[in-house]
C-alpha cells in the first residue's frame, strides 16, 4: 500500500521502516504538517499516517479523500485534531494508537514532577555556571503528600501507582472509575474535592468539550496555595493565562508540562535561530516554577516500536478489506 507519512523526524521512519521489514507498504515521507495546503503531497495514495499536530478538519478531510485515500492512520492516542464524523461521512476510515506505551507517558509525568518539586533544572543551570549555592532550590518530601488524578486510564493509574511507590496518598477524579484504579486503593473524589486536597494534580484525561480548560482561573482557586500541576495529557485542558495568572502570584506553586493549547505551530520544530514565536508560551517558560517539554512523553523505544507496529498492523488490515482492530467510531453529536 501507498502511504504519505506527514510530519516525518528520523525516528518515525526508522521505527516504520523496521516495522515495515516486508516492504509490504511504500511510505513516502514528508516532513511537512499536514494541511490544506499538503494535502496535495498525498494525492494517489491509499493511506496517510498522521501525527497529533496534523489538521485533519474537513477541508483537509475532503482534500484527501478526492486524492485517493482510504485510510487515515495516526501515530497518537488522541483524536480531538480529527473531525471524525466528515471523515466517515467521506468513506475514510480513521484508526488510533490507544496504547503504545502507557508507561512511557506516566513516567514521564513523574520526571516532570520531580525535577519541578526539587529544582533539578535549575541546579543543573546553577552548576554548569559554577554557582554552587542551594538558595531557592528548596523541595519537599513526595512521601506523605497527597496526589490527586484527573483521568485514571491506563496512564493515570499507573502514574498513580508510581506515586503510591513514593509513599503518596493518591485521590482520583473519573465519571466512570475503572476496576483497575479501585484496587489501586485510589481514593474516588468530586473534582473541586481532588484539586482542594491534592499537593499535586496530574491530568490524564481526553480533551473534550467538557475537559476544555478544566483547569482554570475557578479551579486553580480551589487548589491548595503552593500546589503543584503536571500536565502529559492534552494542552488545551488548562487555560495557559489563568496558570500564568497563578504562578506569578504565588498562587501555583509549580507547572510542569509536555502539551500546550497553542502547540501545533510550536512544537517538533527548530526556532532557537528566529526566538520562540508565541509571546505566551515564552512568558510562561519564563518563569522559574515552571518545566516544559516538547511532547515527547511518548518518546522511548519501546513505545516508538509499538506505535509502528500499530501502523503496519492497520495498513495491512485494510490491505486485506478488513476493519482495522483500532478503527474509531463515528462521535455523536
Amino acid at each position: 500500500m501507498k502511504v504519505a507519512v506527514y510530519s516525518t523526524r528520523s525516528y518515525d521512519r526508522s521505527h516504520l521502516q523496521a516495522a515495515n521489514a516486508s516492504a509490504a507498504h511504500e511510505f513516502h515521507w514528508f516532513e511537512a504538517r499536514l494541511s490544506v495546503e499538503t494535502a496535495s503531497l498525498a494525492h494517489g495514495c491509499a493511506a496517510v499516517c498522521a501525527f497529533v499536530n496534523d489538521r485533519l478538519d474537513a477541508p483537509v478531510l475532503t482534500a484527501l479523500a478526492n486524492g485517493g485515500v482510504r485510510l487515515i492512520v495516526l501515530r497518537c492516542a488522541g483524536y480531538n485534531h480529527v473531525d471524525l464524523n466528515t471523515a466517515i461521512s467521506l468513506g475514510l476510515v480513521v484508526a488510533n494508537v490507544p496504547a503504545y506505551s502507557p508507561h512511557a507517558v506516566a513516567e514521564h509525568a513523574v520526571a516532570l514532577l520531580l525535577t519541578l518539586n526539587r529544582r533539578t533544572h535549575l541546579a543543573h543551570d546553577r552548576v554548569r555556571r559554577g554557582d554552587f549555592t542551594l538558595d531557592g532550590l528548596q523541595g519537599f518530601d513526595l512521601h506523605g503528600k497527597t496526589a490527586g488524578l484527573v483521568g485514571t486510564g491506563r496512564i493515570g493509574v499507573i502514574t498513580g501507582r508510581i506515586l503510591q511507590g513514593f509513599g503518596c496518598r493518591v485521590l482520583a477524579y473519573d465519571p466512570v472509575p475503572p476496576a483497575e484504579a479501585i484496587a489501586a486503593g485510589f481514593e474516588f473524589v468530586g473534582l473541586e474535592a481532588l484539586l482542594a486536597g491534592a499537593d499535586i494534580v496530574s491530568l490524564h484525561c481526553p480533551l473534550v468539550p467538557a475537559t476544555r480548560h478544566i483547569i482554570n482561573a475557578a479551579a486553580l482557586a480551589r487548589m491548595k496555595p503552593g500546589a503543584l500541576l503536571i500536565n502529559t495529557s492534552r494542552g488545551a485542558l488548562i487555560d495557559t493565562h489563568a496558570v500564568i495568572t497563578a504562578l506569578e502570584k504565588d498562587r501555583l506553586g509549580g507547572l510542569g508540562i509536555d502539551v500546550y493549547e497553542h502547540e501545533a505551530t510550536l512544537f517538533f520544530e527548530d526556532h532557537s535561530a528566529t526566538g520562540i514565536p508565541d509571546a505566551v508560551f515564552a512568558r510562561l517558560i519564563s518563569l522559574p516554577n515552571v518545566v516544559a517539554t516538547a511532547h515527547q512523553g511518548f518518546l522511548t523505544h519501546e513505545a516508538l516500536g509499538n506505535i509502528a507496529s500499530a501502523v503496519i498492523d492497520s495498513l495491512d488490515a485494510h490491505a486485506a478489506g478488513r476493519l482495522p482492530a483500532f478503527a474509531l467510531r463515528r462521535l455523536s453529536p
